[in-house]
């Protein structure tokens, strides 16, 4: 975890796994965290918010514009 860019792609998943630790929509957050992860190469820290710590992975959106 930490700012854009921190993390290798190959680092993604192992901070998707703590990020997504704690939720019971594991499958989604994995499949999105990854997604955001692979492009953005950062995840916010813990389990939950701290989206400020990595701008990109805050500011995507879905197809109909939510986030």
């Amino acid at each position: 975890a930490g700012g854009e860019g921190s993390l290798k792609p190959e680092q993604c998943q192992g901070a998707c796994d703590v990020r997504c630790s704690a939720t019971s929509h594991k499958s989604e957050c994995q499949f999105f965290c990854n997604y955001c992860c692979q492009k953005c190469l950062c995840v916010p820290s813990g389990t939950y918010g701290h989206k400020e710590e990595c701008p990109c992975y805050n500011n995507l959106k879905t197809q109909e514009g939510k986030p």
